[in-house]
Order: C-alpha cells, then sequence, then structure tokens
C-alpha cells in the first residue's frame, strides 16, 4: 500500500505579528514547514502534498527544494476545506496521513505508531493528554471507551470541555474513505467551517473503527500560534540536542546555553563544550575537542585534541588534529589548518591553507595565502591581497619567519626557512634561507623641540 502525506500548511499566522507566512518561521536551522517535510520524507511517502495559502508564492519560492506537489488553498474554510484541495491527488487505495505545517518536532516513531493502527482499515488518530484542554479539540467517546466523535471547543457542552484528552488533528486513514468523507463534510458550525475532525464522526457512523495511540508529550504535538510558541518550541528543541550531544560523549558545560542550528556529527568521545556556543550547518566534531564560551562554528570540520578559544568564529573551515585557535580568532571560509597550528588572538584567516606547526599568534590577517610547515607569522602581519579588482596570492614556504608589523604585497612568495625583518613592505619574492627586510633608514633630529599650545588671551 502506498503512502500519500497532506501537510496542511495553508494558515495566516495573525498572532506572530509578522511579514513572513508563519509556516517559514524557524525551530533551529529549518522553517517549521521543512521541519515537517523532512519528517514526511523519512517516512519514505511515495507522495507529499502542501496545502498552502497565506503568503501564496511566497511560501512556495522559500523552499524550492521540496520534491512536493503544492496545492493552493484560495479561501480558508476550515482544515477540512483545506483537505479537499487535495482531493483530487489522492489515490482511493493509499494510506493518507495528514500532518499540519506549523507543528515542527513530531517524531518519526510516533507517526510510525499511527500508521500501525490502519491496518486492518481503521482510522488512526493521534491524541494527547492535557492537564489544561483549552482550545483543543475534545475526544469524545463511550462507555467502552471506543471513540465517537471529536468536538471543537466553541462548539462543546460544559460536560465535554472536562475532558483532558485532545485532538492533535494528526489522522492516517485510507484515501478513498477519506475523499467520500469530504463529500459529507458540512460548515453547520460556530465557525462556519469544515472541520476534519467532522470525519472521525463520519467513520463512526459508517462502522469503521476509529483507533487512537497519544504522543509522547505535549511538545511533540505543538502549534505554533505565536513568538512566545515558537520560542519555546525553540528551547525543546535545542534540549534534544543537548540531550543527543551528552550521549554521544560530549560534556556540555550548560545544556541550556547551547544553540545548535544545523547538524553535528561527533566523530569522537570526551569533547568539552562551554557556555553561550553556537553549531551551525554541518559540523563535525572530533574526539578531546574543547570549545571555550561564546564560540560560532558554521559548516566547518574540527579535528582531535583542538582547542577553540573563547569567543572565535569558524566558518567553513577545517582544522586539524591539535589546534589551537584563539580568542578572538576568525577563520573564514576555505581555510585549511594542518596539524598543531596556533591561530591566537584577533587573528583572521581567509582562503589559507596553514601547514602544520606553524603559528600565528597575534593580530595579523592572512588571506589568500598557502603557508608552509614550521612557519611563524609575528604580530601585525598582513597578507596584501586584493588590489580594489582582483585578488592574489602569498606563498609563504616551511620555516620562514615573518617579522611583526609585515606587509606582504601578493603576489609574492616567501622562500623556504627565509626570515623577513619586522617593519617590512615585501613587494618582490623573497629568497629562501636569507634576511630580506626593507626600512627607511632611522633619522634623529637634533635640536627638535614638540610644538607647544597656544596661551589663550
Amino acid at each position: 500500500m502506498s503512502l500519500e502525506i497532506i501537510i496542511l500548511a495553508a494558515g495566516q499566522g495573525t498572532r506572530m505579528r509578522s511579514a513572513l507566512p508563519k509556516v517559514l518561521h524557524r525551530v533551529g536551522h529549518l522553517s517549521l514547514l521543512e521541519h515537517v517535510y523532512r519528517l514526511s520524507a523519512s517516512l519514505a511517502a511515495d507522495k507529499i502534498s502542501i496545502v498552502y495559502g497565506h503568503g501564496g508564492e511566497a511560501v512556495r519560492s522559500a523552499l524550492p527544494h521540496l520534491a512536493a506537489t503544492w496545492v493552493e488553498q484560495k479561501e480558508r474554510l476550515g482544515t477540512g476545506h483545506a483537505v479537499m484541495q487535495a482531493a483530487d491527488q489522492i489515490a482511493d487505495d493509499a494510506s493518507v496521513l495528514i500532518l499540519y505545517g506549523d507543528v515542527p518536532l513530531l517524531q518519526q516513531s510516533t507517526v510510525e505508531r499511527l500508521l500501525g493502527l490502519t491496518v486492518d482499515g481503521s482510522v488512526g488518530l493521534l491524541t494527547v493528554q492535557l492537564a489544561n484542554p483549552h482550545g483543543y479539540g475534545r475526544i469524545v467517546r463511550g462507555q467502552a471507551g471506543e471513540v465517537l466523535r471529536i468536538v471543537e471547543e466553541r462548539d462543546a457542552t460544559p460536560e465535554e470541555r472536562a475532558i483532558h484528552e485532545g485532538n492533535t488533528g494528526i489522522l492516517a486513514l485510507n484515501g478513498g474513505r477519506l475523499k467520500r468523507w469530504l463529500s459529507r463534510l458540512e460548515n453547520r458550525n460556530a465557525q462556519g467551517e469544515y472541520y476534519l475532525t467532522d470525519v472521525i464522526g463520519l467513520a463512526v457512523a459508517d462502522g469503521v473503527a476509529v483507533r487512537t495511540t497519544e504522543a509522547d508529550g505535549i511538545d511533540e504535538v505543538l502549534g505554533v500560534n505565536d513568538r512566545q510558541q515558537l520560542a519555546h518550541l525553540e528551547r525543546v528543541h535545542q534540549a534534544a540536542w543537548a540531550v543527543r550531544l551528552m550521549r554521544e560523549g560530549v560534556t556540555l558545560r550548560d545544556p541550556a546555553r547551547l544553540d545548535v542550528r544545523g547538524d553535528v556529527q561527533i566523530l569522537g568521545q570526551d569533547s568539552e563544550i562551554d557556555v553561550n556556543v553556537i553549531l551551525e550547518g554541518a559540523v563535525q566534531l572530533g574526539a578531546r575537542v574543547r570549545i571555550g564560551p561564546g564560540v560560532v562554528i558554521r559548516d566547518s570540520v574540527i579535528g582531535d585534541d583542538v582547542e577553540i578559544l573563547p569567543h572565535s568564529i569558524i566558518e567553513r573551515a577545517s582544522v586539524g588534529a591539535g589546534c589551537r585557535i584563539g580568542p578572538f580568532a576568525r577563520l573564514r571560509p576555505d581555510t585549511l589548518l594542518g596539524e598543531g597550528v596556533h591561530i591566537g588572538n584577533f587573528v583572521e584567516l581567509k582562503k589559507a591553507r596553514v601547514a602544520g606547526h606553524s603559528k600565528i599568534n597575534h593580530l595579523s590577517y592572512v588571506g589568500d595565502a598557502r603557508v608552509g610547515a614550521g612557519v611563524n607569522i609575528g604580530a601585525g602581519t598582513i597578507t596584501c591581497n586584493y588590489d580594489g579588482a582582483n585578488k592574489f596570492e602569498t606563498v609563504i614556504e616551511d620555516g620562514a619567519f615573518i617579522g611583526s608589523d609585515t606587509q606582504l604585497v601578493a603576489p609574492v612568495t616567501v622562500g623556504r626557512n627565509a626570515t623577513i625583518g619586522a617593519g617590512s613592505t615585501i613587494t618582490k619574492d623573497a629568497p629562501p634561507d636569507a634576511l630580506t627586510l626593507s626600512r627607511v633608514r632611522q633619522l634623529t633630529v637634533d635640536g627638535w623641540r614638540r610644538p607647544l599650545k597656544r596661551q589663550e588671551g
């Protein structure tokens, strides 16, 4: 039996008070809608349809990479009406799962359990136990515990409002039956809308069993209607990442002060992450990595035994084993560090390859450069790689020593074991095994007096 998934993503989200469509707000690094799409893709669905409305083309254009059929709901007349828009896409013999584009943290295991309820032709319904069920439709059961119907809160009696089992709206059922029941929906209710929940009553009337399973917790099935709920689910998402990292052998100094905005791979044990660290995009951490407070790592590979000192930023870089970075260092895209490299405070590298055991310890900029092994680059050194129109490469060969406050004007090569005197501006290749320097002759002017301020009045 094929699996077809319909994701309802047409809500306006007026309480978000945002020009951005609600389903495009993010938890972690993904929009709410993409979280739900990824869950759908993990279930190996044969077809995924997304019903969109508010925001229209803005939603589609923001997520062009989603392999889904987009269906527009031009009028928002309720959840049942939204599913009707995709009815023509549904195969009669398919198993259909209905999800919501603003419910980002639903777990695959929960959905698989729900789908398992439908193998005998039953309708599967996901419910949740709520201490305070305000705002939720209530599951009305018979004396034997069987589901009779779902009643929306605004249409419920006081007795029905006292029920604590709430409807999540997430259900699974046969495609042909769904289409038949959709055609029988009416909008005679307080909102004048076609409720998808009325499908449950129609199933019961037709003698089709409605079987339920419960979500593990309310956070898993919470939707986002305002920014407070968005912030709550962000912290839930981050707490889950923290638990995962700790289970994989990472020490977190404070699990509540870590943000993961991507996918982190842990390639070894006994790493340690201090507070207020942000890991973005695809990040790989080796064994025994130590990350100080305030560090940002984005789309980078960090080798074994690396120490990253406070407030350093690493983006699209590869850091070899045993390196020491920071504090306040910045590795920009396409930086590649070999083993045991030291990058110190207020050092910036961009598109630089630095071979093993070289040191750039203070207040330097090295961009568009190839730096050999065992090189020492002194404080205040810069590679002048840009002439206002084009970028040029600087090559510093193995064992070179670059004195402080040196400007290397690319394209230029510093030879193997060469020494550059402090304060030099190097515009031509420096030969290997030699001292190269360029300085204006120092003068002392005898008898010179510093100017004095004029006396007023």
